[in-house]
Order: structure tokens, then C-alpha cells, then sequence
């Protein structure tokens, strides 16, 4: 079998050598570990495809190179091996928890999950972190000896950053971890504060590109405006475009290298002699500095009273209301308005667990569809205009 290389792996990182393996036992790979083929697993998945067509924060129709949830995805992981490959950790497992973080994000970015939440909170409700888990356990089918992609314990534990204990007790091995209160891996942890570093420093970028930010309102933050002046003194004739990009990668180098030093520090002071020891510590040991989380602080202010609350976005948000509401109402009412392949797995779900088992067949299909598929999916519900093309 492939080995990771674990003489450069920290005695406190995750092995695939040392995993708790899969669900379902395969054939080993004598070209990949376990976690790199994990890595190609998702990839190659149909719900990893469809982030392509999912929105980051604005719908994906608006013209130009805005983020989606595939970009997104593709960033936190660049990041994410950074982060591990400087402290030490396994790369590969933190690449495949950054891929897959996101399979489970419905269309129109959260205000969709918000109102598929609504849909279901008489039927357990919906959380796109458990979802993710959901994909890849449940709902991805190509293999011919069990559903879903049987990927690594370490991999799908990476995926729930957080849950309600009453849904942990029905989630088996991951579940059994969070209601043990024990702590995710370090490169769980890495992926999470890397997701933090991408969104946020995106979300300007695209704010400022949309014209919902002002360059003058963003260069009265101090983490921006640092990065702004350091860019503008290297070259002062830099086009706008060129010095916004400047200026961003400056403030994720910053960024990335606080979480490098506080959580080496934190490491140290800890001093964890196995992964058992990093998922028994009070809190996590991956983190930013009281003086980042400082300058963070007004930058997540903005962005949400500027660009998530724009009307632009408002509307969007009242839009996703009215066709996952819309779409499910429907298909709770008429389960046959669902596709056709879906309608043996509707009535077995019926059966065990009436309106419920209905209402998550639902939601996952909800769930898995593009901006553009839930609109046109609308259309061909209800037949009426008022929707619009993307």
C-alpha cells in the first residue's frame, strides 16, 4: 500500500497509515493512500461538478470572474495544503476535507440553506456541513459494492465542523466523536480557518468588482489598508485591478502566516504527542491572534453590512425564499412532481419514516440542484413567469 511520508508527518498528525479506515472495507492502492484517493474520489464526484454551477455569495449570472462554491473549493485547498505542509501535517488529508467541505451547500449560497432550514424544521432541519457528510456517505452512487464514496473515517470526520447533539446520535462514527466532545484533527482545523481566510478576503475582492463596496470605505480597515499602502509603494503606477490583487494577497500572506505562529505556539505550549492528544485538548489548537481576530473583526462588519446586506443580495434572498419554499411545498404535496428516478427512494422512505422520510428526499434533491437548475426546475413546476433566467 501507498504510504504517506510519515517520517516528515508531526507525531500529532493524521496518518493514513494509522486511519480508522472506511466503512466499507476495499482493496488497498499500491500507487495511493487512503487519503489521496479520497482526493480523487471527490473530484471525480457528481456533486462536486455542481458547485461549479453553485453561487459563493452572488447568484451565478452576473458577468465577469466572481467566485463559486467550485473556485471556492479549489482555494481553501490550495491553502489548506500550505497550511499543512508548513506545520507538518498530512497535506493530502487536508486537501480532501477542503474539496468536500462545500458538496453539501445548496443553490443561492446560504440564504438558500437558511430556507431549506425552514422547510425542514419539523423534519430535522438542514445544515450544510452534516449534508456534505450526507453526499458522501448517502447520496453519491457509482460504486457497484456500497452507496455513497466510502471515503476515509478522517475525512468525513473533517466534514462536520459542527452539529446539534441530537442529530451527532444518528450519525454512527463521526457522531460518537462530537458527542465525546473530543476535538476534530488539526487538519480539520486547518481546512476551517482557511475557509475563513478565502471567503474573507474574496468576498472584497468580489465586493469591490461588483461596486457594493466603495475602495474608500475598505481602506479604512487596517488589514486592507496595510496591505494597500505595501502594494502601492511597490510599483504606484499599478492599475487599479493589478493593486486590488496585490493588496489581497498580502492580506491572506498575513493572514496565513498568524495562524502559522499562534497555532505553532499553541502546539508547543500543549506539546500533543499523538492525534489522540490534539482531539483530548480543552480547545482547539489551530487559531488566529487576539490582534487578527482584532482586525478581522470590522472587516466581517462591512461585508455584512455592505455587501451581504445589499439590496442586490436582498433580493436574491427573498428569490431563494420563494423557489426552495415554492419547490418544496410542492413536492411534499405531490411526491411525484419529483423526478422520476427519485420516486422508489420516495415511497421506501414513506414507508419507515412517513411525511419526514418524504421531506428529506426532498431536500436532498433541493439541495443538489445549480442557480440555474432550481430556476428552471421552478419553471417547469409551476409554469408561471416571474422567475428569471440566469
Amino acid at each position: 500500500m501507498a504510504q504517506d511520508a510519515i517520517e516528515n508527518l508531526a507525531p500529532y498528525a493524521a496518518s493514513a497509515a494509522l486511519s480508522r479506515g472506511r466503512q466499507y472495507t476495499e482493496e488497498e492502492d499500491s500507487r495511493r493512500h487512503l487519503y489521496q484517493r479520497d482526493c480523487d474520489r471527490i473530484i471525480h464526484a457528481a456533486a462536486f461538478r455542481c458547485l461549479e454551477g453553485k453561487a459563493q455569495v452572488m447568484v451565478n449570472h452576473v458577468a465577469g470572474s466572481f467566485r463559486t462554491r467550485l473556485t471556492h473549493s479549489m482555494e481553501v485547498a490550495r491553502l489548506s495544503r500550505a497550511l499543512a505542509r508548513t506545520l507538518r501535517l498530512n497535506e493530502d488529508l487536508a486537501e480532501a476535507i477542503a474539496l468536500a467541505h462545500d458538496l453539501g451547500h445548496t443553490p443561492f449560497s446560504h440564504p438558500g440553506e437558511d430556507a431549506l432550514d425552514r422547510c425542514m424544521k419539523d423534519y430535522g432541519g438542514f445544515e450544510h456541513n452534516v449534508q456534505s457528510l450526507r453526499v458522501v456517505d448517502k447520496l453519491e452512487h457509482k460504486y457497484a459494492q456500497f452507496r455513497g464514496l466510502n471515503l476515509s473515517f478522517e475525512t468525513r470526520d473533517g466534514l462536520l465542523k459542527r452539529c446539534a447533539r441530537d442529530i451527532a446520535e444518528n450519525l454512527g462514527d463521526v457522531g460518537a466523536r462530537v458527542l465525546r466532545g473530543e476535538r476534530a484533527t488539526l487538519e480539520a482545523q486547518i481546512v476551517n480557518l482557511a475557509d475563513h481566510i478565502s471567503y474573507t478576503n474574496h468576498d472584497l475582492d468580489d465586493g469591490l468588482r461588483l461596486g457594493f463596496l466603495e475602495l474608500a470605505e475598505v481602506q479604512e480597515l487596517e488589514l486592507f489598508a496595510r496591505a494597500w499602502q505595501e502594494a502601492s509603494k511597490l510599483a504606484p503606477d499599478l492599475s487599479r485591478h493589478c493593486l486590488l490583487h496585490e493588496t489581497n494577497r498580502r492580506m491572506i500572506d498575513r493572514m496565513m502566516n498568524d495562524l502559522i505562529v499562534t497555532t505553532r505556539t499553541r502546539i508547543e505550549k500543549a506539546a500533543p504527542d499523538s492525534l489522540e492528544a490534539v482531539r483530548t485538548q480543552d480547545e482547539d489548537l489551530a487559531g488566529f491572534s487576539a490582534e487578527m481576530r482584532h482586525a478581522l473583526a470590522p472587516v466581517t462588519q462591512l461585508l455584512h453590512r455592505r455587501y451581504y446586506d445589499h439590496f442586490e443580495l436582498v433580493r436574491t434572498r427573498e428569490m431563494a425564499v420563494r423557489v426552495i419554499e415554492g419547490l418544496f411545498g410542492s413536492f411534499m404535496d405531490c411526491p411525484k412532481l419529483l423526478p422520476g428516478d427519485l420516486h422508489e427512494r420516495v415511497q421506501i422512505k414513506q414507508e419507515a419514516h412517513g411525511d419526514a422520510g418524504c421531506a428529506r428526499v426532498a431536500a436532498d434533491y433541493i439541495a443538489s440542484l445549480s442557480d440555474r437548475a432550481i430556476l428552471a426546475e421552478y419553471r417547469k413546476v409551476f409554469g408561471v413567469p416571474g422567475i428569471p433566467e440566469l
